[in-house]
C-alpha cells in the first residue's frame, strides 16, 4: 500500500477490522470515517453490548448517580460498521490476513487495529473468588453487582489492593458510611503509581476518613460460610477480618493471550508498537498493516528516552486511537507520531488528584506548590535533573504549566510560578516499590531498555 493509487483504493474499498469494541476501538472507527475511509469496517468485541465508558464504573456507578447502562459511549458519527459482539477473537493469522474468532469464524482484513485493552486480575484461588460477595470491577456487570451489594449495607467491605481503583471504591464506601478495610501489600496506597511521598499522603487521607488501612500485608485466604457466602479474610500477619463484601483490586491483565502465536511482539506489558501505532513482529520489525491502540499498546516515547510505556488512561486511549486511524489511511510521509504527554485523574475522599507526565519515570520528587497538610499542592517529579511529571491534589489549574516544563525538558527542581512555594521544599527520593511488587497493579508502568542495550529477555509471568 505504498503507492498513492493503492492507498486511494484502500481508502475507498479496503477492509478494516478493529478487535476490541472499546473506547479506543470506537474512537478509531469514528476517526477512520472522519478521515474519509469508505471501505468495510468490522468491530469485534467479547462483551455482548456496544462500547461503554469505564472510569464511571468505580465512581458514579457505585454511588448510584449513574446507572450502569447509562455509561454507553456516545457516537460522534455513524461508523457504518458490522458489529460482531459477544464472541472474542482467539487468534491472528498474519499470513492469511485473518482474525480467528472463538466460534470458528475467520474474518479477513487489509488492515487491523488491536484494541483489546485489559481485564481485571482475578483472585488467584478460583473457588474463593467465586464466593458470593467477592467482586472485581472492570465491566458494567461487575460495577452493577458491586453497587447492589454496597447499597444493601454490608457489615464491612474489604478492598484488596490500594491502587487507584481500590482507593476510589474505598472512598465511595466511606461516603455511604460503610466500615472499610483496605489491604495493601505495598507500604502505602498509590505507591506503585506515585511513589512513597504521595503514598504517605494517601495513607493519611484514608485513615482520616475512617478506613482501616493495613499496609505491608497480604490477604492469604477468603473464607466462606456453609452457604458459599464470604464471611472472613485471613492476612499474612496472622490476623483476620470479618467481611461480607470483598473487592479484588489487584490491577489488570492485558488481553494479549490470543496473539501469543501470531508472530507479533506481545507479552504481559502489551503489544509492542512504534510511535505511529504500528505493531512490531517478533524480530522487532514494524508491520505495515497491524496497528495497536489503548491500554494494550506499548510504545516508545521520545521524551522518556524512547522507553516503552504502557498506559491505562482514558485520554491516552482516545489520542492513540485517533493517531492509529489516521496512520492507517495515510502515506508514510503524512503519518503522525503519538507524542502526547500522559494525563490522568482520580477523585477520592473529597480530593481531586490529577497528573501529567509519567511519575514512575523519576528519581526525585518535590512539593513545588501549596501545602501537603491542607491536601492542596502540586508535587513535581524529576529524572536526572529534568522535570518528567507532576501530580496535583486539589490544585489542577497549574498542570498545563508543568506539562510545558516536561515538554521543554525544564530543569528539576522547577521554579515555582506562584508565591505558594513551601519555604522548606527539598527534593526527596521518589522511592517506588521493586518491579515484582509494582507489576501487581500499577496503572502506569515504564518498561524497556536504554537504546544502547542490545540484549533483551522475554519472560512470561505466572497468574
Amino acid at each position: 500500500m505504498s503507492s498513492a493509487h493503492t492507498l486511494r483504493r484502500f481508502r475507498r474499498d479496503g477492509r478494516v477490522v478493529i478487535v476490541g469494541a472499546s473506547l479506543a476501538g470506537l474512537r478509531a472507527a469514528e476517526a477512520l470515517r472522519g478521515e474519509g475511509f469508505t471501505g468495510s469496517l468490522t468491530m469485534i468485541g467479547d462483551e455482548p453490548g456496544e462500547p461503554y465508558d469505564r472510569p464511571p464504573l468505580s465512581k458514579q456507578v457505585l454511588t448510584g448517580w449513574v446507572p450502569a447502562e447509562g455509561t454507553t459511549l456516545p457516537r460522534r458519527c455513524d461508523i457504518d460498521a458490522e458489529w460482531l459482539l459477544g464472541v472474542p477473537a482467539d487468534g491472528l493469522d498474519l499470513a492469511a490476513d485473518q482474525v480467528r474468532l472463538a466460534d470458528g469464524r475467520r474474518i479477513p482484513f487489509d488492515r487491523m487495529l488491536i484494541a483489546t485493552g485489559v481485564r481485571a486480575r482475578p483472585w488467584p484461588v478460583e473457588a474463593e473468588g467465586a464466593l458470593d460477595g467477592v467482586f472485581v470491577v472492570r465491566t458494567r456487570q461487575d460495577a452493577e453487582g458491586l453497587q447492589r451489594a454496597i447499597a444493601a449495607g454490608p457489615s464491612r467491605v474489604l478492598i484488596i489492593g490500594a491502587g487507584f481503583t481500590g482507593s476510589e471504591i474505598a472512598s465511595v464506601c466511606r461516603e455511604r458510611g460503610l466500615p472499610v478495610t483496605v489491604a495493601e501489600l505495598g507500604p502505602a496506597p498509590l505507591v506503585g503509581g506515585l511513589g512513597a511521598m504521595i503514598g504517605g499522603v494517601a495513607a493519611d487521607m484514608q485513615r482520616a476518613h475512617g478506613v482501616d488501612l493495613r499496609c505491608g500485608v497480604k490477604v492469604t485466604q477468603l473464607e466462606g460460610d456453609a452457604q458459599g457466602r464470604l464471611c472472613r479474610a485471613h492476612f499474612s500477619d496472622g490476623s483476620t477480618v470479618d467481611a461480607d463484601v470483598a473487592v479484588v483490586a489487584l490491577g489488570g491483565i492485558r488481553n494479549t493471550e490470543w496473539l501469543r502465536d501470531s508472530g507479533l511482539a506481545v507479552g504481559v506489558w502489551g503489544v509492542a508498537c512504534d510511535a505511529g501505532c504500528r505493531a512490531f513482529d517478533l524480530n522487532g520489525l514494524v508491520t505495515d498493516d497491524i496497528f495497536v491502540a489503548g491500554d494494550v499498546a506499548r510504545s516508545p516515547h521520545p521524551i522518556y528516552e524512547y522507553r516503552f510505556i504502557s498506559l491505562e488512561h482514558w485520554a491516552n486511549a482516545v489520542e492513540q486511537a485517533e493517531i492509529a486511524a489516521h496512520n492507517m489511511v495515510s502515506t508514510q510521509a503524512d503519518r503522525w507520531p503519538h507524542l502526547s504527554i500522559p494525563a490522568f485523574w482520580s477523585i477520592q475522599f473529597g480530593v481531586n488528584i490529577k497528573s501529567v507526565g509519567v511519575p514512575t519515570y523519576a528519581d526525585e520528587v518535590v512539593v513545588a506548590q501549596g501545602s501537603v497538610a491542607d491536601r492542596r499542592f502540586v508535587a513535581a517529579y524529576g529524572y536526572q535533573g529534568r522535570v518528567t511529571a507532576a501530580v496535583s491534589f486539589n490544585n489542577a489549574k497549574w498542570l498545563d504549566h508543568y506539562r510545558q516544563l516536561i515538554e521543554t525538558a525544564a530543569p528539576f527542581p522547577p521554579p515555582c510560578p506562584t508565591p505558594d512555594q513551601p519555604v522548606d521544599a527539598k527534593p526527596v527520593p521518589v522511592d517506588f516499590p521493586g518491579p515484582a511488587l509494582l507489576a501487581q497493579g500499577a496503572t502506569v508502568v515504564v518498561t524497556g531498555h536504554d537504546p544502547g542495550e542490545r540484549r533483551v529477555t522475554a519472560m512470561r509471568q505466572g497468574r
